[in-house]
């Protein structure tokens, strides 16, 4: 008896006012705004990918074309090595100061950085400084990017109601899907309607300046917003209580180092898979493997508009069947299927190509819809912003970002064009072992916050779910 009321005074029964209900016009404007950053995020990533091989021309023009293309990755992965340090910061604040406020904040220094990279000069106008300025501009932008990913899917997930958190989330991935197809789409556009010395000239350039106006309505969007019932409901807490602590960033590691080793695990398989298949595929196929630039853009907007048909209907699968499975199948699929999709891709021909790219877009379908959902679950409300942005940019800037530019080399060191395959496979075993660890989370409220549910009857309906016992307590 004296255990049952010890639990029950821990797990006090919850009252109508406990429990969140976040209407649907509220919800699908706060993913409206994170989807916007997050695709403009991956539009400046994607058109740095997919211009690789100009940029290295560009910014690079001493030594052969496989040197100028691994600085233009090098310089790619800069981003990514000051991505952590944009989480440090911007993480905590969000915990702090509001999730709002920081994604706000990202998204000006986001549109700024990239829109000073298409005004560079080249080498051949003021030497050095040109690329100086250019890796100090995609530092900028990986400092930027280091507080997005972890705010905006912190963002949608507090704002969903608990049983449809897999099926909302999946919209910021659609986004990102979203940001590679607009940025393939351009960069082909430019490509050929303008000639080589015209895109070496200036056609470059206009990717990034359109990333201004792209900016300024994601700001709107986002300073339209109100801050999330979660964060809200703890400054309420925290104002009863007469203080509000947040952990500076080196405390998090201490209190959520488990919960941020299987972040890492989980973000490493899923980062490295997709930027092997989204970033890097268009420079092996048209380098390594010497396929038309072109129709390797063209098969890899296919391949992305095929999974932005599919994403949506995945993470609402996801609410239902799980998270588990569908990340556990998404992993089995990279490691059987990783050698048998490069093969097809090397034969070379249209429709081989797009086969193999096919595939390993389907295996990648699970990762990319239900992400986005898992990873915040991982971390309790109070430090969700920061240990999720710490522990998401440290394992995308050790696996993510380093892909191409680790992939090319293996594949120049080895003169083996199955080396990408192998890597995916590795990727894939990590992704395995991660997805068998993780607690399930879906259809359950986040750790640290109340209920969220969609209506007030489904509200009323479980506060009287709940036992007698409790309910008389």
């Amino acid at each position: 008896m004296l255990h049952r009321a010890i639990k029950r005074r821990k797990n006090p029964p919850l009252r109508r006012t406990d429990i969140t209900v976040t209407e649907e016009k509220d919800v699908h404007r706060a993913v409206k705004a994170a989807a916007l950053g997050n695709a403009m995020e991956w539009f400046d990533f994607g058109i740095y990918s997919y211009l690789a091989v100009t940029i290295g021309k560009v910014f690079f023009p001493g030594g052969n074309a496989t040197i100028q293309v691994l600085s233009s990755f090098a310089t790619f992965a800069v981003a990514f090595l000051v991505r952590p340090l944009g989480g440090m910061f911007f993480g905590p604040l969000g915990d702090r100061i509001g999730r709002k406020k920081v994604l706000s904040f990202t998204m000006i220094m986001m549109a700024t950085s990239t829109l000073a990279i298409g005004l560079i000069p080249g080498y051949h106008s003021i030497g050095y400084v040109s690329p100086a300025l250019l890796i100090l501009f995609r530092m900028l932008q990986g400092f930027s990017t280091g507080g997005e990913y972890g705010g905006a899917s912190t963002f949608i997930a507090e704002y969903a109601p608990d049983k449809r958190r897999g099926f909302f989330g999946s919209f910021l991935e659609f986004g990102t899907l979203i940001g590679y197809t607009a940025a393939a789409g351009l960069v082909t556009i430019l490509t050929v309607t303008l000639s080589d010395d015209t895109m070496m000239s200036w056609g470059w350039r206009i990717p990034f300046l359109a990333a201004a106006p792209i900016g300024l309505v994601g700001l709107y969007l986002r300073l339209k917003l109100d801050e999330t019932p979660a964060f809200q409901k703890l400054e309420e807490e925290a104002s009863a209580a007469h203080e509000r602590t947040t952990l500076p960033f080196w405390q998090v590691f201490r209190t959520q180092w488990r919960a941020m080793v299987l972040c890492m695990a989980l973000v490493a398989a899923y980062n490295i898979t997709d930027y092997m298949l989204l970033s890097y595929m268009p420079t092996y196929l048209s380098s390594t493997l010497h396929y038309s630039e072109t129709k390797a853009l063209v098969s890899i907007i296919i391949v992305m508009l095929v999974l932005m048909a599919a994403i949506t209907f995945v993470g609402r699968l996801s609410d239902r069947v799980g998270r588990k499975p569908a990340l556990l199948a998404g992993s089995i699929g990279f490691f059987v299927l990783a050698v048998p999709s490069f093969l097809l891709i090397k034969q070379g021909g249209v429709v081989p190509v797009f086969a193999g790219l096919l595939l390993l877009g389907m295996c990648l379908l699970p990762y990319v819809a239900v992400m986005s959902a898992s990873l915040p679950a991982l971390f309790p409300t109070d430090v969700r912003y920061g240990s999720l942005s710490i522990a998401f940019n440290i394992s995308v800037s050790l696996f993510g970002g380093t892909t191409p530019l680790v992939v090319e080399a293996l594949v120049s060191g080895t003169g083996d064009d199955l080396m990408p395959a192998y890597y995916t496979m590795i990727a894939a075993i990590v992704g395995i072992i991660a997805s068998a660890v993780m607690k399930e989370t879906a259809r359950k409220p986040l750790e640290g916050s109340p209920p969220s549910v969609a209506t007030k009857e489904e509200a009323i309906a479980l506060v009287e779910s709940q036992s007698p016992q409790t309910q008389r307590h």
